[in-house]
């Protein structure tokens, strides 16, 4: 678009962002701005609403305006810490030297406790769950028994497949390791 076709409240962006020495920039940087700029204007209005509201005004007046603008700066907008505050928490931080990086083979590594390639959560198990899964382990194992004596039996006998040998089912049971192998 040219500047003759652009909206007002564009030409009030770019004129904005020239005046901050803001020479080259994307076209759609000014959109972006007017949908902050709108949707911003648009919450503070509606807050301010119901705060006139709430007073019993019939109108919105620049109190209601002002107190919704400032309880929208302080739930939203944070002003970062003191450049001293950030300056100390890096010196205490830097005070800790990296761990030993493990050699060999690859890209060097710190050891697993000290990266977020290890598994850093842990399962807990309910004792009452614990003695539950291991009652139904133990039916689950005594009816695996009685399934392969069952199919022993039927395999000494000539016949067509079985029913759960056509569907393809079967019953796979495993031991949940604590911790993975080490590669």
């Amino acid at each position: 678009m040219s500047d003759e076709e652009l909206p007002r409240d564009a030409k009030l962006v770019q004129s904005i962002l020239m005046s901050m020495g803001v020479q080259h920039h994307e076209p759609r940087v000014v959109n972006q701005l007017l949908d902050f700029w709108y949707r911003y204007v648009v919450e503070i209005l509606s807050d301010a609403q119901v705060y006139s509201e709430h007073a019993g005004k019939s109108a919105i007046d620049c109190d209601d305006v002002k107190l919704a603008v400032q309880t929208k700066v302080n739930s939203s907008f944070s002003q970062p810490p003191p450049r001293e505050t950030l300056l100390e928490l890096a010196r205490a931080r830097n005070s800790i030297p990296l761990p030993k990086a493990v050699g060999g083979p690859g890209i060097a590594l710190p050891p697993d406790q000290d990266t977020l390639l290890s598994p850093n959560w842990q399962l807990f198990v309910p004792t009452r769950l614990v003695q539950k899964q291991e009652e139904e382990m133990d039916i689950d194992q005594e009816e695996e028994s009685k399934f392969d004596q069952s199919r022993a039996t039927r395999e000494s006998q000539p016949s067509p497949l079985h029913k759960s040998e056509q569907d393809g089912v079967r019953r796979v049971s495993f031991a949940l390791a604590s911790k993975r192998p080490k590669a």
